[in-house]
């Protein structure tokens, strides 16, 4: 058994380092892409885009189109740089998960689904992808599918992002609509005309409702601290570099078709201003390292969101720019977390502290990350932080309100930023907790390049802002800029503001105990937040399913045809009763005598088949009124239809002759009431289907299918009868289905019958 024992060990190693393998092979890839990405800065920065197109569906305007421009290579720098180092540290984070494989699989499609959103030129091709990755992302939150707890957060995530992806959809549809095209390219164009289009506020609010699911913006930002129960690496890459970013994509991408109105900027500055505080004040009050980053990343995604409503050439350069801060040290942050639970098991910062004797590299790499996220120079957090505050000083409206709400928010992030790296490194190691180890260097590598990259864009902000940031500024105002960046711009208000934000931050923070008590009183978010009225809705759904089955799906068939003849005639009158000239309007002098005893004869015998007290009463007089349609044929020269009427008629009636002797003895099961709400229902829809008949009477008939049937009806068929042509030769196909599926009904019935023919005999 020890030999056993000793090789099921081996083949356990061996699988567990083949697939951490894998990940470093998939990391490296990814970062080949990388690489050759960085190759085609200079091209885009001279050229300012390339672009590919191939056609896909012509008849829709389709085209799958590509567009490598300055916004769209940062974010794919972004998603193929982060994505290589997480493929490599998710390897040692998950080393021995038996499913680790699947993960890779999960991520690298991702992987493509974000690329192909950020490199579409065609609204189509980008909703496509835009939903690849919600479904993507599903798949990754939901990894640990037996944890009902990532389960549900895969699930919420689902249904907020894919709600606001139908949104999108219909925004897209009726922005394609009014433009007239799909391409982003052509749309930019028409950009005056569908501004001016009245239904421009509709797509305006779709579209925006699209960006705001997939960015976690409030009300919808709940479902993103709920997807940290995915993997570390998932959260890593997903949720503070690549997929919550997408939305803001979004706006920055359709800025140049639907931006610069009052209601584009005010939605966006309203949201992303209520976001970034209400985030950065919930995340102040987390414990749970994942959940603090969580927030903190909605509170910068309401930033970004923010700077794009104010809209300025400042506010532009400031989200870019902030863009790829936040990307660095947010990916840095999440990795070093995932690191310290991998080593200690715990994430809750009132179970960690004086990790930085035991862990000094993960401590070094997470102080870079959190002094970035704080805004302290020489890093690039510093630099994005100078030009956020000059957006809002320096913003058309409420400059003031908007530098107000923005410092409360950097005020609370520095606490955020001292809650993740003193929390968890600072003070002494909890009393009976176990000395850990350093993390190995897979779970290191990560990190650390991302923090060099935050420490080294500071002082290379220049080169930086001169060959990512300018072609990135330039895709978003669809006109040439020039972005100079320095990391010292002299004693401005933007540093005092700075100053002011660090001695807040630490004025709080020896007073962070006072400050948690006095706000206690604001945390309703349990109670009446968003997230409760998800939860009550997702309660309330079986609920409306059971009452909808039980009032609506109640299994009785009469009332469905009522149900269905009551809609059909109310929609039909609504549309008639709209038309410009009545449907009555004909001339009563071309109805002949014998015609009108026909009709006489048919709505007698309607009315005894309707009062009758027997069926086969009931059977006769319907035969009655079939075979005065047959004379009505015969009278409008008609003969093919009048022999199928009359055959019908005379095959209808011998069968329910046949079936009427093994039914029921008749009785009545309606009351008078009822009988006369169907009446009215009945004589409501014959009097409709006759307006109906005499507004397509009088409607005008376009010839040209008309002409061209009669005309090769006897050239190409040989067949004078038009109608018969039509059936047997260019329907030729319909026809024959439609015999197939009698013959195949006339089977299943003699299948049904033949069992009683057996035993009648």
């Amino acid at each position: 058994m020890t030999t056993l024992n000793r090789r099921a060990s081996s083949v356990q190693n061996l699988g567990v380092n083949i697939f951490t393998g894998l990940g470093c092979l998939l990391g490296l890839l990814a970062l080949a892409l990388f690489v050759g990405l960085l190759g085609l800065l200079n091209l885009v920065t001279e050229t300012g885009g390339v672009s590919h197109q191939t056609a896909w569906i012509p008849s829709l305007g389709v085209a799958l189109s590509w567009r490598l421009d300055g916004l769209s290579l940062l974010f794919a720098l972004l998603i193929t740089g982060i994505g290589g180092v997480v493929f490599i540290y998710a390897g040692s984070y998950l080393a021995g998960e038996q499913q680790l494989g699947r993960l890779y699989l999960y991520l690298l499609l991702f992987m493509a689904s974000m690329l192909g959103l950020v490199l579409s030129a065609n609204l189509l091709m980008l909703f496509i992808f835009w939903e690849l990755t919600s479904i993507t992302s599903y798949l990754l939150i939901g990894y640990k599918h037996r944890n009902a707890a990532a389960r549900n957060a895969a699930l919420q995530a689902l249904l907020v992002t894919g709600g606001g992806g139908l949104a999108l959809l219909a925004g897209i549809l009726l922005l394609a609509q009014v433009g007239g095209a799909l391409e982003i390219s052509a749309l930019i164009l028409q950009r005056q005309d569908i501004q001016a289009h009245p239904i421009y506020p509709a797509i305006v609010v779709l579209i925006l409702a699209g960006a705001f699911t997939k960015s976690a913006q409030f009300p919808f930002h709940f479902w993103l601290p709920n997807a940290m129960a995915a993997p570390t690496p998932v959260s890593a890459y997903l949720h503070s570099a690549t997929m919550v970013k997408a939305g803001v994509y979004l706006v920055a991408r359709l800025t140049p078709v639907l931006g610069g109105t009052t209601l584009w900027l005010g939605l966006l500055t309203i949201f992303g201003a209520v976001t970034m505080l209400v985030a950065a004040f919930l995340a102040w009050r987390q414990t749970d390292l994942k959940r603090i980053l969580a927030y903190t990343t909605i509170s910068a995604l309401g930033m970004l969101m923010l700077l794009l409503g104010i809209g300025t050439a400042v506010a532009l350069k400031a989200a870019i720019v902030f863009l790829l801060a936040h990307a660095l040290y947010k990916g840095t942050l999440f990795m070093v977390a995932g690191a310290v639970e991998h080593q200690t098991g715990a994430r809750d910062i009132t179970q960690l502290g004086g990790l930085w004797r035991a862990m000094p590299v993960s401590a070094l790499v997470a102080t870079v990350a959190a002094l970035s996220m704080s805004g302290l120079p020489p890093l690039v957090g510093f630099i994005s932080k100078e030009l956020f505050y000059e957006a809002t000083l320096y913003a058309p409206l409420m400059g003031w309100l908007l530098t107000s709400a923005a410092l409360i928010a950097n005020v609370l992030t520095v606490l955020a930023a001292g809650l993740i790296v003193i929390g968890t490194f600072g003070g002494r190691l909890p009393s009976g907790s176990d000395t850990p180890v350093e993390a190995g260097f897979s779970l290191l590598l990560g990190p650390g390049l991302l923090a060099t990259g935050s420490l080294l864009t500071g002082p290379m902000i220049g080169a930086v802002g001169t060959q990512l940031i300018t072609p990135a500024v330039s895709a978003v105002t669809n006109a040439p800029v020039s972005v100079k960046l320095s990391l010292w711009h002299g004693i401005n208000p933007m540093l005092l503001l700075s100053v002011l934000t660090v001695g807040l931050a630490m004025v709080a923070w020896m007073r962070q105990e006072r400050l948690l008590a006095a706000v206690a009183a604001l945390d309703v978010g349990a109670r009446l937040g968003p997230e409760r009225g998800y939860s009550w809705l997702m309660g309330a759904l079986p609920r409306l399913a059971a009452w909808q089955t039980r009032w609506i799906q109640h299994g009785y068939l009469r009332i469905y045809l009522m149900s269905v003849v009551v809609v059909l005639v109310a929609l039909m009158g609504f549309t008639l009763l709209n038309r410009s000239a009545p449907v009555w309007s004909m001339s009563w002098s071309e109805v002949q005598l014998y015609e009108v005893g026909v009709l006489a004869l048919m709505l007698a015998a309607a009315l005894v088949a309707v009062r009758a007290a027997s069926r086969m009463k009931a059977i006769v007089a319907l035969g009655a009124v079939g075979l005065g349609m047959t004379l009505l044929f015969v009278f409008y020269s008609a003969p093919d239809l009048a022999m199928t009427q009359f055959a019908v008629e005379t095959l209808t009636v011998l069968l329910f002759v046949f079936v009427i002797y093994r039914l029921p003895h008749f009785s009545q099961l309606s009351g008078r009431a009822e009988r006369l709400r169907d009446g009215v229902i009945a004589l409501m829809a014959g009097v409709m289907m006759v307006l109906l008949i005499l507004a397509a009477i009088e409607a005008p008939h376009p010839m040209h299918v008309s002409d061209y049937y009669a005309a090769q009806s006897w050239l190409a068929a040989n067949g004078r009868n038009v109608v018969n042509v039509i059936l047997v030769d260019f329907r030729a196909l319909d026809t024959l289905g439609e015999i197939v599926v009698l013959i195949v009904a006339a089977l299943g019935v003699h299948a049904l019958i033949r069992p009683l023919l057996r035993d009648a005999k």
